[in-house]
C-alpha cells in the first residue's frame, strides 16, 4: 500500500495548482457575479492537456491516469469550481464514454477534438444529456424519444440542467427508442449542436458554479445518423450508468477541492485575525473547527484516491466512487459553512471567497447522482 505520490503526480498537481492561482483566481469573483463562462481559462486548460487527461495519446489525449485527474481536479476546484466542472464533464462523462464504448469512426471524428479541447482553432467541448424535467434521479423515465427511421433516428424531447449546454459542440444524448423495453430500450446518441432542430434554452440563474453554463437543450425532429448511436441497440442506459461511476470520481474530487480551498482560507485567516488580544487561531473553539476540517478533508481525499486507484487497476469501482462522492460532497458543504463561520462577518462578503465556495459546494450533493442516490448504490452493494 503506497501513500506517497510519484514524481509525475507531484508535477501534475503543481502544474494544476499554478494554473489555478495564475489563470483562474484573477476575475473569479466577477465571473461568478456576472455568470460569465470561463472560456479563456478552459482554452488554456485544453492547451495544457487537461481537457482530455485520461484519453490515450493515439486519440489526442494526455494519457494520464485517474489519480492525476483527481489531483488536478482538486487544485482547480480550490479556486474556481465553474472551471473544474467543465473540465470534469468533458473528461469523465464525454471523453471517457466515447473512448470506452465508441466505434473507431466515432473516436476519430469526435473524441480526438474533444480530448484536445479544440477544433480548427476553436474551443471544442462535449456535454452529457441524461436529466429531463421528469427524469432526474429516476433516469429510467426518459421521455426524450429516438424513433428508428431506417437510416437514421428522429430525436424529439427536452434535457435539463446540462453543463456546457451552450458552449459544447457535441452532445451525448440518452433517449428512449423502445418504451416497451424500459431501460433496455434506451440508446445513447452523438448529436452535434449545430444540427437542424437543436435549440438551447436560456441560461439557468444558479446558486453556485455560476460561471459554468447550464441550459435546457431541446430537440425537434433532429435526424441522427445510425452511425452516431453508441454501442448496440439498447445499450444507452448501461452506458450512462457506467459513465456516471467514473464521473462521480470527478465530482468527488471537485467537492474535495472546494473543501480544501475553504479550509486553506480559514486557516490563513485564523492566523491573521485578532480577537480578545490574540490571533483567533489560538482560541480552542477555532482550533477544534480547523482540526475537524483537516480530518474530514483527509478522509475525503483518501476515498477519492482509492476510487481512482481501483479504476486505474481495472477493478470494480462503482461502490468506491459512490462512497467518495457522498462523503466528499457532504464534507464540502460542512467545511465551507464552518469556513464562513471562522471568518465571521467577513465570511459573508464576496471578497473573502468563502461565501462563494459555500454556494459552490451545494451542487456537489446533487449532480451526477444525489447523496440519496449514492446511499442507494452503497446500500445495495453492502446488502447483496
Amino acid at each position: 500500500m503506497q501513500f506517497q505520490l510519484s514524481e509525475e503526480h507531484v508535477m501534475i498537481q503543481k502544474a494544476a495548482r499554478d494554473f489555478a492561482v495564475s489563470e483562474c483566481l484573477p476575475g473569479v469573483i466577477e465571473r461568478d457575479e456576472h455568470q460569465k463562462f470561463p472560456k479563456e481559462q478552459i482554452r488554456k486548460l485544453a492547451e495544457l492537456g487537461f481537457m482530455g487527461m485520461m484519453v490515450g495519446t493515439q486519440y489526442g489525449g494526455a494519457g494520464m491516469d485517474t489519480i492525476s485527474y483527481v489531483l488536478a481536479m482538486e487544485e482547480i476546484s480550490k479556486i474556481d469550481a465553474s472551471v473544474s466542472v467543465c473540465m470534469s464533464v468533458n473528461n469523465s462523462l464525454v471523453c471517457w464514454g466515447l473512448e470506452a464504448f465508441g466505434s473507431e469512426e466515432q473516436k476519430q471524428k469526435y473524441l480526438v477534438p474533444l480530448a484536445r479541447g479544440a477544433k480548427n482553432g476553436e474551443l471544442y467541448l462535449g456535454a452529457f444529456l441524461l436529466s429531463e424535467p421528469e427524469a432526474g434521479s429516476d433516469a429510467t423515465s426518459q421521455r426524450t424519444s429516438a424513433e428508428d427511421k431506417g437510416d437514421y433516428y428522429l430525436l424529439n424531447g427536452t434535457k435539463n440542467w446540462i453543463t456546457n449546454g451552450n458552449s459544447a459542440s457535441v452532445y451525448l444524448v440518452m433517449a428512449q427508442t423502445d418504451a416497451g423495453k424500459g431501460s433496455r430500450g434506451i440508446n445513447t446518441f452523438i448529436v452535434e449542436k449545430n444540427q437542424p432542430g437543436v435549440s438551447v434554452g436560456p441560461k439557468e440563474n444558479k446558486l453556485g458554479i455560476r460561471g459554468s453554463d447550464t441550459h435546457s437543450i431541446l430537440f425537434s425532429d433532429v435526424k441522427v445518423p445510425k452511425e452516431n448511436r453508441i454501442g448496440d441497440d439498447g445499450f444507452g442506459f448501461a452506458f450512462a450508468m457506467k459513465t456516471l461511476s467514473g464521473g462521480r470520481i470527478g465530482i468527488a474530487s471537485q467537492a474535495l477541492g472546494i473543501a480544501s480551498g475553504a479550509y486553506e482560507l480559514a486557516l490563513k485567516y485564523s492566523k491573521e485575525r485578532k480577537a480578545f488580544g490574540k490571533e483567533i487561531a489560538q482560541l480552542q473553539a477555532i482550533q477544534f473547527k480547523l482540526a475537524d476540517m483537516a480530518t474530514r478533508i483527509e478522509a475525503a481525499r483518501l476515498l477519492c484516491l482509492k476510487a481512482a486507484w481501483e479504476k486505474d487497476h481495472g477493478m470494480d469501482y462503482a461502490l468506491s466512487s459512490s462512497m467518495a462522492k457522498v462523503y466528499a460532497s457532504e464534507t464540502a458543504m460542512w467545511v465551507t459553512t464552518e469556513a464562513v463561520q471562522v471568518h465571521g462577518g467577513y465570511g459573508y462578503v464576496k471578497e473573502f471567497h468563502v461565501e462563494r465556495l459555500m454556494r459552490d459546494a451545494k451542487i456537489t450533493q446533487i449532480y451526477e447522482g444525489t447523496s440519496e442516490v449514492q446511499r442507494i448504490v452503497i446500500s445495495r452493494s453492502i446488502l447483496k
